[in-house]
């Protein structure tokens, strides 16, 4: 009598039943871990872009120009965020507020932060999923909406 080797039925749908709860918890464990690394860019052209813009004040004593939307600086170059910059009404001005928006099509719906000549970092909305409220004092990294 030969001996049958290989697996049973039964032993094949406990491997693929622990393999499904393992990517149930780890799928979207990744998905929030890719979608912090996506935030991060905006935080980093934020800043940029504010020493860009203190740059330009130091040579022109105003923050308006030929720049983005009126600003001194060149818009910031992003792939997950868009920008938009509004420097005060008075001419020369000397204030302005940047904000970033997510990119719907990179997961990034509602993301919106925003950075001022003071220095002052806002998160105005967070994404769907995020348990954190928006915070007028800090950019919000973390699901549970800290900062």
């Amino acid at each position: 009598m030969k001996q049958q080797h290989g697996f049973t039925i039964i032993e094949l749908m406990i491997a693929v039943a622990i393999i499904a709860i393992l990517a149930a918890i780890a799928l979207p464990a990744y998905n929030d871990y890719i979608q912090r690394g996506k935030i991060t860019e905006a935080f980093t052209a934020l800043s940029d872009f504010r020493v860009r813009m203190e740059q330009f004040y130091q040579d022109n004593r105003k923050y308006d120009g030929a720049g983005l939307n009126g600003c001194g600086a060149a818009a910031p170059n992003s792939k997950y965020f868009t920008f938009v910059c509004a420097p005060n009404a008075v001419i020369p001005s000397q204030t302005y507020t940047i904000t970033a928006t997510g990119i719907a099509n990179e997961g990034l719906t509602n993301f919106v932060y925003t950075l001022n000549e003071s220095n002052v970092r806002a998160t105005t909305t967070l994404g769907a999923g995020w348990n954190g409220a928006p915070n007028a004092a800090c950019w919000v990294r973390r699901k549970d909406g800290s900062c």
